[in-house]
């Protein structure tokens, strides 16, 4: 089945505060953000035409903004609204929702403090990637080559497009290897993550993962440890060394476009998704359905 590229799709983006054509929504080969990665964005998903953890998500887009030294010209209520209204003007219920902010094309070297800031918005049809039995298979993971840098080196508390490079490069490389992604060590050598991902390991029934301090603390990660503590499992943030895995039991990736996905296999590793992921898995689809309000 052939894919309608995007930029020529139907529908309208949000685009500087205000409604635009999807073809019309355009930026010059100039750009600062295209040359310099001046540039943040946001992922994120509606589910039954709502937005999960909305403000959340434009919050971290502004504090993204700001590592990043420039400033986005409107409020966090005024995404959430714009946001919603993309959302509704293109009749979608289950979708991906991508804001992004960029310098513009005033100046075209590394200093570019004059630059414009653009902000747009767009949706897309993205169903879930899995149902729940084709999930508890499990997903095989490569090992990256590339590393996360140390903290000094970037602004690893946002999401900034120049992060992304080296994740793109690493999973192309695992698919064409045969697995589905790549989990990612960190510039010591550590556990980190995978390409667009957060990873969570399971042993005697405690969740283990990696302190997010030279990658992003995802939403979705957030969001686990907080079903994990309402279900009185313990979870446990700390470096975890490569060695470790063969005694880990289960493994599961989590974020907006993978939501929860067990994992059987990274490089040597195996893994059985169990009783533990399936609950993740179920837990986390409750979660972002809109909740009733109380008459």
């Amino acid at each position: 089945m052939s894919v309608v590229p995007f930029d020529q799709r139907e529908g309208f983006i949000w685009m500087n505060g205000k409604l635009v054509d999807w073809q019309d929504a355009k930026l010059h080969v100039l750009s600062h953000g295209l040359h310099y990665a001046s540039c943040v964005f946001e992922g994120e998903r509606a589910y039954d035409g709502q937005i999960f953890k909305s403000i959340e998500h434009s919050e971290r887009f502004k504090r993204s903004a700001n590592l990043l030294d420039f400033e986005i010209p409107y409020s966090v209520e005024e995404l959430d609204a714009a946001k919603q209204l993309v959302v509704a003007k293109n009749n979608h219920s289950n979708c991906y929702v991508r804001p992004v902010a960029w310098r513009g094309s005033e100046m075209m070297a590394v200093a570019a403090q004059n630059s414009t800031i653009n902000t747009a918005i767009a949706v897309w049809p993205w169903p879930s990637m899995f149902d729940v039995n084709q999930k508890m298979k499990g997903i095989k993971l490569d090992i990256a080559e590339y590393r996360r840098p140390d903290p000094r080196t970037a602004p690893s508390g946002a999401k900034a497009a120049g992060l992304y490079m080296i994740c793109t490069i690493s999973k192309h490389r695992a698919e064409r290897r045969g697995y589905a992604d790549a989990m990612m060590l960190d510039w010591q050598g550590r556990v980190a993550e995978c390409t667009g991902a957060n990873i969570f390991f399971s042993i005697d029934g405690a969740l283990h993962t990696p302190i997010a301090d030279c990658f992003l603390d995802g939403i979705t990660r957030q969001t686990i440890i907080e079903l994990a503590r309402r279900r009185g499992i313990e979870v446990v943030e700390r470096r975890i060394m490569p060695e470790e895995l063969a005694g880990f039991q289960e493994c599961f990736i989590c974020g907006t476009g993978a939501e929860v996905t067990p994992v059987s296999e990274i490089g040597p590793h195996k893994f059985t998704p169990g009783a533990l992921s399936r609950g993740f898995v179920e837990d986390y689809s409750a979660e972002v359905k809109p909740k009733q309000k109380a008459a």
